[in-house]
């Protein structure tokens, strides 16, 4: 079967320009196979320096003190009400002057002007008590 463009009969065939691509492929794939030979393998691993021997002994549980300030501006020590601003500086006082401080948390309503909660923060800070924090309160909101 001839394909071709139609030339005279007897003429010679027009020559094959196309290049033989299976001798390239062949060295491109040997090429792809040594790279992959050559590459170093990853590692994915993290090196830890893991402690070693006895763990430490165990913590103590901190000692919690609740500062509840109410809707009408009342302040709750621990569930006991608080007459008057000397009352709280004495307690406040006392957590401070501890050699292990107490965890203060500070649970206002979200209806108290906040100068009653930035004065009882003011007192904690001006006495000294180091741990204190404000936390979420469900039962006064």
């Amino acid at each position: 079967m001839n394909v071709g463009s139609g030339s005279a009969k007897g003429a010679d065939p027009e020559p094959m320009i196309e290049m033989n691509m299976t001798p390239l492929i062949d060295v491109l794939l040997v090429l792809i196979i040594m790279m992959i030979i050559t590459i170093p393998r990853q590692n994915h691993s993290v090196n830890l320096n893991m402690p070693v021997g006895k763990p430490p002994p165990k913590v103590e549980e901190p000692q919690v003190v609740t500062i509840d300030v109410d809707f009408d501006g009342t302040i709750l020590w621990n569930g006991q009400a608080i007459p008057d601003r000397a009352t709280l500086e004495a307690k406040m006082n006392e957590t401070a002057a501890m050699a292990n401080q107490p965890e203060v948390h500070l649970r206002p309503n979200k209806l108290v002007e906040y100068k009653v909660v930035a004065g009882v923060m003011a007192t904690a800070q001006r006495l000294g008590v180091t741990k204190i924090g404000m936390v979420g309160n469900e039962q006064f909101q």
